[in-house]
Protein backbone atom coordinates (compact mmCIF):
# COMPACT_ATOMS: atom_id res chain seq x y z
CA UNK A 1 0.00 0.00 0.00
CA UNK A 2 1.35 3.41 -1.00
CA UNK A 3 -0.34 6.69 -0.16
CA UNK A 4 -0.46 9.64 -2.53
CA UNK A 5 0.16 13.31 -1.75
CA UNK A 6 -3.53 14.02 -1.32
CA UNK A 7 -3.87 11.39 1.36
CA UNK A 8 -0.71 12.62 3.09
CA UNK A 9 -2.09 16.15 3.06
CA UNK A 10 -5.34 14.92 4.60
CA UNK A 11 -3.41 13.31 7.46
CA UNK A 12 -1.48 16.54 8.03
CA UNK A 13 -4.76 18.46 8.15
CA UNK A 14 -6.20 16.04 10.72
CA UNK A 15 -3.05 16.39 12.84
CA UNK A 16 -3.18 20.18 12.61
CA UNK A 17 -6.85 20.37 13.59
CA UNK A 18 -6.65 17.80 16.38
CA UNK A 19 -7.17 19.77 19.55
CA UNK A 20 -7.61 19.02 23.25
CA UNK A 21 -11.30 19.95 23.38
CA UNK A 22 -12.91 21.14 26.62
CA UNK A 23 -16.01 22.87 25.19
CA UNK A 24 -18.61 20.33 24.05
CA UNK A 25 -22.18 20.35 22.84
CA UNK A 26 -24.46 17.88 24.59
CA UNK A 27 -25.65 16.22 21.37
CA UNK A 28 -25.32 12.42 21.54
CA UNK A 29 -22.77 10.66 19.36
CA UNK A 30 -24.13 8.06 16.95
CA UNK A 31 -23.47 4.53 18.19
CA UNK A 32 -22.24 3.44 14.77
CA UNK A 33 -19.58 6.18 14.92
CA UNK A 34 -18.49 5.03 18.38
CA UNK A 35 -18.18 1.47 17.07
CA UNK A 36 -15.91 2.68 14.28
CA UNK A 37 -13.83 4.67 16.77
CA UNK A 38 -13.37 1.59 18.95
CA UNK A 39 -12.27 -0.34 15.87
CA UNK A 40 -9.82 2.42 14.95
CA UNK A 41 -8.38 2.42 18.48
CA UNK A 42 -7.75 -1.30 18.12
CA UNK A 43 -5.40 -0.55 15.19
CA UNK A 44 -2.90 1.18 17.49
CA UNK A 45 0.58 -0.31 17.93
CA UNK A 46 1.47 -2.02 21.19
CA UNK A 47 4.53 -3.63 22.72
CA UNK A 48 4.57 -7.37 22.05
CA UNK A 49 1.11 -6.92 20.51
CA UNK A 50 -0.11 -7.08 24.13
CA UNK A 51 -2.85 -4.48 23.55
CA UNK A 52 -2.93 -3.56 27.26
CA UNK A 53 -5.53 -0.77 27.15
CA UNK A 54 -8.76 -1.38 29.04
CA UNK A 55 -11.63 1.04 28.35
CA UNK A 56 -14.71 1.71 30.48
CA UNK A 57 -17.47 3.76 28.89
CA UNK A 58 -18.85 5.80 31.78
CA UNK A 59 -22.63 6.27 31.62
CA UNK A 60 -23.58 5.96 35.31
CA UNK A 61 -24.43 9.36 36.82
CA UNK A 62 -22.90 8.49 40.18
CA UNK A 63 -19.61 7.49 38.59
CA UNK A 64 -19.53 10.68 36.54
CA UNK A 65 -20.21 12.70 39.68
CA UNK A 66 -17.36 10.94 41.49
CA UNK A 67 -14.99 11.77 38.63
CA UNK A 68 -16.07 15.43 38.70
CA UNK A 69 -15.50 15.54 42.47
CA UNK A 70 -12.04 14.04 41.99
CA UNK A 71 -11.27 16.65 39.34
CA UNK A 72 -12.53 19.54 41.48
CA UNK A 73 -10.43 18.45 44.46
CA UNK A 74 -7.29 18.09 42.33
CA UNK A 75 -8.02 21.34 40.49
CA UNK A 76 -8.23 23.27 43.77
CA UNK A 77 -4.93 21.78 44.91
CA UNK A 78 -3.31 22.66 41.58
CA UNK A 79 -4.60 26.23 41.72
CA UNK A 80 -2.88 26.67 45.09
CA UNK A 81 0.49 26.15 43.38
CA UNK A 82 0.10 29.46 41.54
CA UNK A 83 0.17 33.01 42.83
CA UNK A 84 -0.88 36.48 41.78
CA UNK A 85 -1.65 36.95 38.08
CA UNK A 86 -0.80 33.34 37.22
CA UNK A 87 -3.30 32.11 39.81
CA UNK A 88 -5.98 34.30 38.25
CA UNK A 89 -5.04 33.05 34.79
CA UNK A 90 -5.19 29.42 35.95
CA UNK A 91 -8.66 29.78 37.42
CA UNK A 92 -9.87 31.39 34.18
CA UNK A 93 -8.92 28.31 32.15
CA UNK A 94 -11.49 25.65 31.31
CA UNK A 95 -9.57 22.45 31.91
CA UNK A 96 -12.18 19.72 31.44
CA UNK A 97 -15.35 18.99 29.51
CA UNK A 98 -16.85 16.78 32.20
CA UNK A 99 -20.17 18.63 32.48
CA UNK A 100 -21.15 18.49 28.82
CA UNK A 101 -19.29 15.74 26.95
CA UNK A 102 -21.83 13.04 26.04
CA UNK A 103 -19.23 10.27 25.85
CA UNK A 104 -16.71 9.74 28.64
CA UNK A 105 -14.14 6.96 28.77
CA UNK A 106 -11.96 5.83 31.65
CA UNK A 107 -8.84 4.23 30.18
CA UNK A 108 -6.60 1.90 32.14
CA UNK A 109 -3.44 -0.09 31.39
CA UNK A 110 -3.14 -3.76 32.27
CA UNK A 111 0.34 -3.61 33.77
CA UNK A 112 1.25 -7.31 33.42
CA UNK A 113 -0.95 -8.95 30.81
CA UNK A 114 -0.38 -12.51 29.67
CA UNK A 115 -0.80 -11.27 26.12
CA UNK A 116 2.51 -10.56 24.42
CA UNK A 117 4.35 -13.02 26.68
CA UNK A 118 6.53 -10.22 28.07
CA UNK A 119 8.06 -9.41 24.69
CA UNK A 120 9.69 -5.96 24.58
CA UNK A 121 8.91 -4.93 28.13
CA UNK A 122 11.38 -6.81 30.30
CA UNK A 123 13.72 -3.81 30.64
CA UNK A 124 11.13 -1.17 29.76
CA UNK A 125 7.82 -2.05 31.44
CA UNK A 126 6.61 1.50 30.78
CA UNK A 127 6.11 0.45 27.16
CA UNK A 128 2.75 -0.96 28.27
CA UNK A 129 1.58 2.49 29.37
CA UNK A 130 3.13 3.95 26.23
CA UNK A 131 1.08 1.50 24.19
CA UNK A 132 -2.11 2.68 25.87
CA UNK A 133 -1.10 6.27 25.22
CA UNK A 134 -0.63 5.51 21.52
CA UNK A 135 -4.06 3.86 21.47
CA UNK A 136 -5.55 7.03 22.95
CA UNK A 137 -3.83 9.15 20.32
CA UNK A 138 -5.10 6.82 17.59
CA UNK A 139 -8.62 7.29 18.97
CA UNK A 140 -8.05 11.06 19.04
CA UNK A 141 -7.14 11.22 15.35
CA UNK A 142 -10.00 8.92 14.37
CA UNK A 143 -12.43 11.09 16.36
CA UNK A 144 -11.19 14.25 14.63
CA UNK A 145 -11.53 12.57 11.23
CA UNK A 146 -15.14 11.80 12.23
CA UNK A 147 -15.63 15.53 12.96
CA UNK A 148 -15.74 14.97 16.70
CA UNK A 149 -13.75 16.64 19.44
CA UNK A 150 -11.85 14.86 22.18
CA UNK A 151 -10.18 16.03 25.36
CA UNK A 152 -8.08 14.25 27.97
CA UNK A 153 -8.61 15.16 31.64
CA UNK A 154 -5.28 14.96 33.46
CA UNK A 155 -6.09 16.81 36.69
CA UNK A 156 -7.14 13.66 38.53
CA UNK A 157 -5.81 11.44 41.31
CA UNK A 158 -4.96 8.09 39.64
CA UNK A 159 -5.36 6.04 42.82
CA UNK A 160 -8.77 7.60 43.44
CA UNK A 161 -9.82 6.80 39.88
CA UNK A 162 -8.87 3.17 40.38
CA UNK A 163 -10.99 3.09 43.55
CA UNK A 164 -13.95 4.83 41.89
CA UNK A 165 -14.10 2.20 39.16
CA UNK A 166 -13.10 -0.72 41.42
CA UNK A 167 -10.74 -2.06 38.78
CA UNK A 168 -8.45 -5.08 39.27
CA UNK A 169 -5.19 -4.43 41.10
CA UNK A 170 -3.16 -4.92 37.93
CA UNK A 171 -5.00 -2.15 36.07
CA UNK A 172 -3.33 1.28 36.28
CA UNK A 173 -5.30 4.43 35.54
CA UNK A 174 -3.97 6.11 32.39
CA UNK A 175 -6.48 8.71 31.19
CA UNK A 176 -10.02 10.01 31.35
CA UNK A 177 -11.32 11.01 27.94
CA UNK A 178 -14.20 13.29 26.99
CA UNK A 179 -15.64 12.85 23.51
CA UNK A 180 -18.37 14.56 21.54
CA UNK A 181 -19.25 17.39 19.18
CA UNK A 182 -17.06 20.43 19.86
CA UNK A 183 -18.70 23.83 20.30
CA UNK A 184 -16.19 25.13 17.76
CA UNK A 185 -13.14 23.99 15.78
CA UNK A 186 -9.70 25.50 16.20
CA UNK A 187 -6.27 24.82 14.72
CA UNK A 188 -4.52 26.50 17.68
CA UNK A 189 -4.20 24.87 21.12
CA UNK A 190 -6.45 26.51 23.70
CA UNK A 191 -3.54 27.13 26.10
CA UNK A 192 -1.64 28.89 23.31
CA UNK A 193 -4.66 31.00 22.41
CA UNK A 194 -5.29 31.84 26.09
CA UNK A 195 -1.69 32.96 26.58
CA UNK A 196 -0.82 30.27 29.11
CA UNK A 197 1.82 28.49 27.02
CA UNK A 198 2.54 29.06 23.35
CA UNK A 199 3.53 26.33 20.95
CA UNK A 200 7.29 25.99 20.80
CA UNK A 201 9.29 24.02 18.25
CA UNK A 202 11.20 20.95 19.41
CA UNK A 203 14.22 20.60 17.14
CA UNK A 204 15.68 17.22 16.39
CA UNK A 205 19.16 17.10 17.89
CA UNK A 206 21.89 15.56 15.76
CA UNK A 207 24.87 13.82 17.36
Amino acid sequence: MRFDETQAATLETILRWRRDVRHFRCDPVDEAVLTRLAEAMALAPSVGNARPWRVIRVEDAALRAAVRANFQKCDEAAAADYADEQAVAYRALKLAGLDAAPVQLAVFTHIDPAEGHGLGRRTMPDTLRQSTTMAIHTLWLAARAANLGMGMVSILDPAAMERIFAVPEDWAFTAYVCLGHAEWDDDTPLLHRAGWQENAPTPWEVR
